[in-house]
């Protein structure tokens, strides 16, 4: 019987969550990296025992770890130890300022307004590549995509989205200025969709060497202008493989969808109790089945009336339907932040999603049921899942 592993990252380390293809009965493993901060777990589509980490300590900064064996042991990319300071030469991530690169660290808009230098922070996204183990890109703060191609011993900007022409434009939201989605093209290799909070969407059609916004349609209220071609705070951004020119995105507000690859956006809210959320997701098995988490605003970062719901379109938008069975039905004041959702590629699709009060939940039925795999971790800051052979 097939199985799956959950990869859960918090603010206090990583967690493990194995189960079988009924997803009744879970194992749970960690903390690994326990007080350490663990941005993002995710693993290989070429080899799913390779599992990269991003950790981040106020102490010893930022550090990438991997696992060859599915999460039992870890080691950083190079043989060092960890954690040691300063970080290591396979954990510096190094902005692009040389001459063939076009020299394109410029600076970036600052929350008042004025410009302000790129600094590196932290790694927020990784994602493995598709066919390549030793392949995967890192999404950082402030906002910039760098790939390994020797298992995340060393790390290149792709310095192309940065030195487009739009960076001295772009500007950090409540959370920093991080590129927090990855998306790979699974029938064209040369194309990746990328997201930042709060600069919008870009697209690049010949591998990240050329960069291009995709934000028409987009409208935000609290920019200079509304309709402008960048400054918009995307939150997430969702893509069947099957339907790779259709986009499904969770805005500061809205909910948007694309048909043509992000050329252009419509909004597809609908019926929902609210539009602010963070996380998007597709069914691994219907393209126009979507689920989001609809959170009360942007200044109160809970559910409405105190209850936790899923909504499900079934339709690509507008037509949404409130998933409850399972869910707390009152005194529930918790978020659910952008990476924190994921859907598995069983039969029937599994979706998963976890909480800043430290829930992870599963549905085993696309959505129809809810049941906590697990309650009281740390504050969950990203959920990832791999359906096992």
């Amino acid at each position: 019987m097939s199985g799956v592993r959950v990869l859960v990252g918090t603010r206090k380390g990583a967690f493990i969550l194995t189960s079988d293809g009924t997803r009744k009965k879970w194992d749970v493993a960690g903390p690994h990296f326990a007080g350490w901060e663990i941005y993002h777990v995710k693993g290989s589509p070429a080899d799913p025992n390779r599992l990269y980490v991003s950790q981040t300590s106020g102490w010893f900064g930022q550090l990438i770890q991997r696992s060859n064996d599915g999460g039992k042991t870890w080691e950083v990319p190079g043989g060092e130890e960890s954690p040691k300071f300063p970080a290591r030469a396979s954990n510096k991530f190094v902005y692009d300022t040389s001459k063939e690169a076009g020299k394109p660290l410029t600076t970036h808009q600052w929350y008042d307004g004025t410009q302000h230098p790129w600094e590196f922070k932290r790694v927020w996204h990784i994602e493995p590549a598709l066919h390549d183990p030793d392949t995967a890109y890192a999404g950082v703060e402030d906002a910039a995509i760098f790939r390994t191609t020797d298992g995340g011993k060393s790390w290149q900007e792709l310095p192309g989205l940065r030195g487009h022409g739009t960076g001295p434009e772009w500007q950090p939201g409540a959370g920093g200025m991080c590129l927090h989605t990855i998306i790979l093209d699974e029938k064209d290799p040369q194309r990746m969709f990328i997201a930042i909070s709060a600069a919008g969407a870009f697209r690049t059609d010949d591998g990240g060497k050329n960069w291009k916004p995709i934000n028409r349609g987009l409208k935000s209220q609290f920019i200079p202008d509304p309709n402008a071609e960048v400054g918009h705070c995307v939150h997430h951004i969702a893509m069947h493989p099957a339907k790779p020119g259709v986009l499904f995105m969770q805005k500061h507000w809205d909910v948007m969808r694309s048909d043509n690859a992000g050329d252009q956006w419509t909004k597809v809210s609908g019926n929902l109790p609210t539009d602010f959320g963070f996380v998007i997701d597709v069914n691994a098995h219907n393209p126009e089945t979507i689920y989001v988490v609809p959170i009360k605003s942007d200044s109160e970062h809970f559910p409405i009336d105190g209850k936790l719901r899923v909504y499900r379109s079934k339709s690509g938008g507008n037509e949404w339907e409130e998933l409850a069975k399972g869910l707390p039905e009152k005194d529930c004041y918790v978020n659910v932040l952008r990476d924190a959702m994921a859907v598995d590629k069983l039969d029937k699709c599994g979706v998963y999603f976890g909480t800043t009060g430290g829930q992870v939940y599963v549905s085993a039925d696309e959505g129809d049921t809810w049941s906590p795999i697990v309650r009281d971790l740390p504050a969950v800051l990203s959920v990832e899942v791999q359906t096992l052979p």
